[in-house]
């Protein structure tokens, strides 16, 4: 990044890298566990040190070619062992193709640890690792979440926290201890295709899901050491990926110091706070810098500022794409050069052994010292040591997992589900729906499991519904399943056309409310890039078509992000954003219809109204001047954290106690939220505070604190925030975080009260 990272102990970071192994070792800990990783590195040859750094796809070791595998998928015996034995391969990833049933993965990991720990020379282990995104989505019949987006919408991250473990359990069940997961990239372009595996797009919001993620995965980790139930979080991706200027995947970024430190890092640092064991790298540009040949993020920032001792990882191919893709190193060997001197601790190859020939005639040149290699390999150890993978690297046996996929563990997905389905519009309360209606399910997500659960579910993409499990419920067989007498479905339309109209409209004109069940196919990363934000228009023409009926329309979004409706929602009589919920999210969401359930999800986004209108929640004043020069720029569909209930809830007496703050102290603001209706309600209530002037333009609000409660009918409950000084700081001028005295208010409901900072 140039110079936008400021200054930096320069010192310190040439002492990092140029330190010897056990210098490096022995100044991080003195403890038994370094000692017995420095004796073992200083064992190790150079072939040995850069094969631990090397992590390779599934396939390079299977019958078959790359991307084609022999069915059924097994380990072929050469190559694994030319992987393991001759280039000392130290991790390896992926599943192959497909999900696999859990025998079929204790066999093919506990086939490759039996060649690593009794063929290899010195017997390490080989670190095994998977993208369990929503769930260990790769090991059928496991618990499959809502992705990212729709667990934010809860604003429970105690729900994230409880799918976390979850996932953790179910992936460890299949003998992978290390999970390429959270992503804490701020979702700021809905455009970007992996938008819904953000937390959204506030920065607060991806920090605590983050770190209660984080926390669900690691565990209490006693000593450092993760117990069999947990495994390794991988934090995704260091930094600024998703800030792509146009919105499509691995393109540059533009993005200034200031953004960078105020959006973008803190979800980072958080979860670095929080004892992330794995960081994964950006694939893209910042500023023309791409973020693998970055030393001043991956070591400076990284490991200087932010202390980071775990271990980083490239992503896919993103050493090759220095040299293919972003240009900026003439030959392979130069781009291995680059991004291990930048600060990578381990390459995902993920086809060749290109980068490991390379790095070792590096070393053996002199050009990247011996050194270099120990202070990543120290990681690694380490990483396989805090797993357990030393003391025991037998698969588990499923019988010591007796909860896997199980009721109780679907309940979760389902309770985490129904608190992120979001309301987004309720005219004449048509929802819930009335005992003895007639019911026109319909629609392209209506019947769709796949789109239920989107991109990383069995496969990569997640559309190949060959490997879905069964026995879960799509939207329509959820509501048939509950009425039976009341529902009828038909497609009406596909994701790009019309199929029997005619019919649909004859079973909509016969019917007292329609269910229009729309959305977009799963996809994720580049096969996701789309060109603009319009829900397909052939989409809209049926909504309109349907509405023609008279009959209240209820539109239900099954989506990977937000796509523009405006041309249709004053057409329906509701509108549900539904996200990617998972398995359990056609039950959820027939719960929530029928009103046995009260909706009380949140948008943990901005939901644009124009393709080109794309405002954050956050802007700044210069964004709200129109036309007009009035204050109405800003003037998104649905506002960030907005969510209807069934309920009547009133926000009164907003209180602080005291009018003015000083440094070190804290005030307390208090706020009565009542529920005036016959049912319980869940309200998750936020608290944002904006700062009246400073040295650099404010925002309009922030969000600096939020909970969810359960208020009973016809009472109240009170909810307390405190707001300290470090909620007020900004990044000033010269990169740091400042206070300046001032007024500021602080926002919840619509109300609003101001206090000053003040210094003694």
């Amino acid at each position: 990044m140039k110079s936008i990272m400021g200054k930096y102990h320069w010192l310190l970071a040439i002492v990092v890298v140029c330190v010897s192994s056990c210098a490096a070792l022995m100044s991080t800990s003195s403890s038994d566990t370094d000692k017995e990783i420095a004796e073992l590195i200083s064992k190790m040859t150079i072939v040995e040190k850069v094969g631990q750094m090397t992590q390779l796809n599934l396939d390079v070791v299977c019958v078959g070619e790359i991307y084609k595998l022999d069915e059924p998928h097994r380990l072929d015996k050469d190559k694994l062992h030319k992987a393991l034995v001759d280039w000392h391969v130290g991790s390896i990833l992926n599943c192959g193709g497909h999900a696999y049933p859990r025998d079929q993965w204790l066999e093919i990991i506990g086939e490759i640890q039996e060649v690593a720990t009794k063929e290899t020379r010195l017997k390490i282990p080989v670190l095994y690792g998977i993208d369990a995104i929503h769930g260990a989505n790769y090991v059928s019949g496991s618990t499959l979440f809502p992705q990212q987006l729709a667990q934010a919408a809860t604003f429970n991250p105690s729900l994230s926290k409880a799918a976390a473990e979850i996932t953790a359990y179910e992936t460890r069940a299949a003998g992978i201890p290390w999970n390429f997961s959270p992503v804490l990239d701020v979702g700021r372009n809905p455009l970007w295709s992996r938008f819904f595996e953000t937390y959204g797009e506030d920065p607060l919001v991806c920090s605590r899901f983050g770190a209660a993620t984080i926390s669900g995965y690691q565990g209490k980790m006693t000593d450092g050491a993760v117990d069999q139930q947990h495994v390794a979080a991988c934090m995704k991706h260091f930094l600024g990926y998703s800030a792509s200027r146009t919105g499509k995947d691995r393109t540059p970024s533009y993005i200034s110091e200031i953004q960078l430190r105020e959006i973008y890092l803190p979800s980072f640092k958080t979860a670095i706070e929080k004892g992330a064991l794995t960081v994964m790298i950006n694939s893209g540009e910042i500023n023309g810098i791409p973020v693998h040949a970055d030393k001043k993020i991956l070591t400076d920032l990284l490991r200087g500022e932010l202390k980071f001792e775990g271990v980083a990882v490239t992503d896919w191919e993103d050493v090759i794409k220095l040299v293919a893709n972003h240009r900026v190193a003439p030959t392979l060997k130069e781009a291995v050069a680059m991004s291990v001197e930048a600060g990578i601790d381990m390459c995902m190859v993920p086809n060749d052994y290109d980068f490991t020939k390379y790095l070792i005639e590096l070393v053996k040149e002199g050009r990247i010292k011996e050194s270099r290699l120990d202070i990543s390999v120290a990681r690694i150890m380490r990483l396989k040591k805090q797993l357990g993978l030393f003391a025991n690297s037998k698969m588990p046996l499923i019988k010591d997992y007796p909860l896997f996929g199980s009721p109780q563990h679907k309940e979760v997905a389902k309770q985490t589900a129904l608190e992120s389905i979001t309301l987004l519009q309720n005219k004449n309360n048509v929802l819930p729906l009335k005992d003895g209606q007639k019911i026109l399910v319909t629609g392209p997500a209506a019947n769709s499991m796949t789109m239920l659960n989107g991109a990383w579910t069995r496969t990569w993409q997640g559309v190949d519904t060959t490997w879905d499990d069964k026995g879960n419920f799509t939207i329509y067989q959820a509501l048939i399943n509950a009425l039976p007498s009341n529902v009828v479905f038909s497609p009406g339309c596909d994701l790009e056309k019309m199929l029997n109209l005619e019919e649909t409209l004859k079973l909509a004109s016969q019917s007292d409310v329609i269910i229009a069940c729309m959305g977009e196919k799963p996809s994720t990363e580049k096969p996701g890039d789309i060109d603009d934000l319009e829900l397909a228009r052939e989409q809209q023409q049926f909504v309109l078509e349907l509405a023609k009926t008279g009959k209240p329309v209820v539109l239900v979004l099954v989506e990977n992000r937000p796509r523009i409706v405006r041309d249709i929602v004053d057409a329906c009589a509701a509108v549900v954003m539904l996200y990617e919920p998972g398995d359990q999210g056609g039950v959820a969401l027939k719960d929530m219809l029928t009103g046995k359930v009260n909706p009380s999800g949140k948008l943990p986004f901005t939901y644009p109204r124009y393709n080109h209108s794309l405002i954050w929640y956050d802007h700044k004043y210069t964004e709200t001047l129109d036309q007009q020069f009035s204050n109405n720029a800003f003037n998104p569909q649905w506002e960030f954290g907005f969510g209807m209930s069934y309920s009547e809830l009133k926000y009164t007496s907003l209180n602080i106690s005291s009018k003015t703050i000083h440094p070190g102290e804290k005030i307390t603001v208090t706020v009565e939220v009542t529920n005036n209706s016959d049912r319980e309600a869940k309200e998750s209530v936020l608290m944002f505070v904006r700062d009246h002037y400073a040295s650099v333009t404010p925002a309009v609000r922030k969000l600096k604190d939020f909970t969810k409660i359960a208020v009973a009918p016809h009472s109240s409950q009170r909810v307390s925030f405190s707001i300290d000084e470090s909620m007020l700081q900004f990044i000033g001028r010269d990169m740091k975080p400042i206070i300046e005295e001032g007024d500021f208010d602080v926002m919840i409901g619509t109300m609003t009260s101001t206090f000053n900072y003040k210094l003694k």
